[in-house]
């Protein structure tokens, strides 16, 4: 099995929710401002996301006025 086919942990861990916690702000107003579905986000901050379009990455980061770095975080 290839890793991309590997259903387990991906080593990466999404610090969305501390995000937005220290900006006062909801994954519902997110999905506004960004442009994508409530779901797909909770998918994100729950660290079950598979990947992520550079355009999305770029799109939370502009919002949450962050680095990726800030937001996306190795976990091993």
């Amino acid at each position: 099995m290839t890793p991309a086919e590997d259903e387990g942990p991906s080593g990466v861990h999404c610090r969305l929710d501390e995000l937005l916690e220290e900006r006062g702000m909801t994954l519902t107003r997110l999905s506004e401002l960004v442009g994508v579905s409530v779901v797909n986000l909770s998918i994100l901050k729950n660290d079950r996301a598979r990947a992520i379009r550079y355009s999305t990455l770029s799109a939370i980061c502009r919002v949450l006025d962050c680095e990726i770095g800030e937001l996306l975080v190795r976990a091993d």
